[in-house]
């Protein structure tokens, strides 16, 4: 134990009398780990924000909606969810409360949404009044869609944060009337801001009578999504299954065939949309890592530069009785501890740059470092140190103390 706490002050006062050589050498170790801790503590936070957001659903709702595989999409293909797969949801499934349907209305795309000069193009969602309490999403002025509003298919709408903003509106715009696709419609309130996710903002909408929808779109047969609510949790698996079953008898489904239809609980979104998050970040972790090999290289050449240079320092030390187990041990643990030194200030660093990313892009969350990546970035930054210090250490403790003696 002496010996090798001996070893290590030898190291150590190496590092320090050549502190610009020993900061170089560190340097592609910093940046190395900076880098793949910068990726994981953004990716780290976005997937909490996912997490967060999709909480407030609850773990008794469900969501029904089309699928279409991506080899029909690629060949114009699209399954629909109609009207009457709601209707034969609502009237046979009874386990199931705060129906909200939903659909895109006037087009698949959106339409043009103006007032006074000032336009934007948005999406226009038809829905009911359940859809706030289904989505636990409520006005931040004014009031919701109601059902006196859907019966009569009165002309009115409910905006997102980012449309009001775009026609330039007022922070209370109830009682004014915008143009959606050249039809008038009275705003009655301006819905709680959410953000974006994944770049995409979640305040880009306008959301009118679901019945009102249908009256104004162009479209042949609506393509419709349903977020519901299950009178109790023990019931979820047992509504989902019956909801499965329901539609694949509508849609004449053989037995084997695919559904043309998703039905997800609140927490399968979470799980898969979370799924993406943490294979994105793992991908791109990867990549940024490869940075660390770079810096390993680094540290071996720079090593092998020291060898050389300290080569009358070798072989007065061998002169005096030291083993080259004894050298080859000081070099490899000056690699060691300047690997180590790096990936200290590179965790340091990485935190720094996603805590500073993540303020900037919106919807992303605060920067998160997992204690496995704190714990994984300083294991690799030293097994690469000792790895690539294993050639530098090798050439020292073989060299002979007579040559090393004579060098200049």
């Amino acid at each position: 134990m002496r010996a090798l706490l001996d070893v290590a002050g030898e190291a150590v006062g190496s590092i320090r009398a050549h502190g610009f050589r020993s900061i170089l050498t560190t340097l592609g170790i910093v940046i190395g780990v900076a880098a793949v801790i910068a990726v994981v503590s953004v990716m780290s936070g976005l997937s909490r924000s996912i997490t967060q957001k999709f909480s407030g659903l609850g773990g008794d709702s469900l969501t029904v909606r089309s699928h279409t595989p991506l080899e029909l999409s690629m060949q114009g293909r699209r399954n629909r969810l109609s009207l009457r797969d709601y209707e034969f949801i609502v009237q046979h499934v009874d386990e199931i409360r705060d129906v909200s349907p939903m659909f895109m209305a006037v087009s698949d795309f959106g339409a043009d949404v103006a007032v006074r000069g000032k336009k934007t193009f948005t999406r226009i969602l038809a829905t009911t009044e359940g859809y706030q309490d289904a989505r636990q999403l409520f006005p931040r002025v004014g009031r919701f869609i109601t059902g006196h509003d859907n019966r009569s298919r009165r002309r009115i709408c409910v905006i997102g944060e980012k449309v009001r903003d775009a026609l330039d509106l007022p922070n209370d715009p109830t009682g004014r009337f915008i143009t959606i696709a050249g039809e008038p419609f009275l705003v009655v309130g301006v819905m709680e801001p959410r953000g974006e996710i994944f770049g995409f903002s979640q305040d880009d909408f306008v959301l009118i009578p679901f019945k009102t929808g249908l009256a104004i779109g162009d479209l042949a047969e609506p393509d419709v999504s349903i977020t519901l609510k299950v009178d109790s949790l023990d019931r979820v698996e047992q509504a989902a299954e019956r909801i499965t079953a329901l539609l694949r008898q509508l849609h004449r489904l053989k037995p084997g065939q695919a559904n043309d239809f998703k039905v997800q609980t609140a927490e399968e979104l979470n799980e898969s949309f979370s799924e993406i998050v943490q294979m994105t970040g793992v991908v791109l972790a990867a990549m940024v890592s490869v940075s660390l090999l770079v810096g390993g290289i680094g540290i071996m050449n720079i090593m092998l530069v020291s060898v050389t240079e300290r080569t009358r320092e070798i072989g007065i030390a061998k002169a005096l009785g030291a083993t080259p187990a004894r050298i080859m041990q000081q070099f490899l643990l000056e690699a060691a501890l300047l690997s180590l030194a790096g990936g200290v200030v590179g965790v340091v660093l990485g935190y720094a740059i996603g805590l500073l990313v993540s303020s900037v892009l919106p919807g992303v969350g605060s920067a998160v470092v997992p204690w496995w990546a704190v714990g994984l970035s300083f294991a690799f930054a030293t097994v690469v140190g000792l790895v690539f210090g294993l050639l530098p250490a090798a050439k020292a403790a073989r060299m002979d103390p007579i040559t090393a003696l004579r060098h200049e």
